[in-house]
């Protein structure tokens, strides 16, 4: 696997596990019903941000998205979103994504990466981000409507680089 820029030509690849995953409600605050023009601008973002895709010779495997996680006097604290399609889930994909963020993160002199909404009943996701050195520094409560559970709580995950 090998994780890369990625360019214009990705995004007919990101976008139906993009649409997939964000329709399942499950994980993500993206608006529903996106179109592919709608949701290649909130992905797809220039300069600050960073985007990447993981492939193999399968193809596209999985995006991240990462960058300032706010402006001004914020920007020296990164954030990242992650997206792995689900033929490649259990793969290694989002780790490999989440340690690329890591590295990318220090090496761009970010001090701290945080996650701003990770679903709490996402136990794959809060799985794997604690296993990667991220911590839940506070939980909104109800936060997230979940197809499956209902009103959750979104956590707030920080690690200082």
């Amino acid at each position: 696997m090998e994780i890369r820029e990625a360019t214009p030509q990705d995004w007919p690849a990101i976008y139906p596990f993009w649409s997939q995953i964000v329709e399942a409600r499950e994980s993500y605050v993206y608006p529903l019903g996106a179109s592919s023009d709608e949701a290649r601008a909130i992905w797809m973002q220039a300069p600050p941000a960073h985007v990447v895709v993981a492939v193999d010779g399968d193809g596209v495997l999985g995006s991240a998205t990462m960058g300032p996680n706010k402006a001004g006097p914020g920007s020296h604290v990164a954030t990242g979103s992650f997206m792995v399609g689900p033929e490649a889930q259990g793969r290694g994909v989002g780790r490999a994504l989440g340690e690329y963020l890591i590295d990318w993160s220090r090496r761009s002199g970010f001090r701290g990466i945080q996650f701003n909404a990770v679903v709490e009943t996402n136990a794959p996701a809060v799985h794997l981000w604690k296993s990667l050195g991220f911590a839940v520094i506070g939980t909104v409560p109800e936060a997230f409507d979940s197809a499956s559970h209902g009103l959750v709580g979104l956590h707030v995950m920080y690690q200082k680089l």
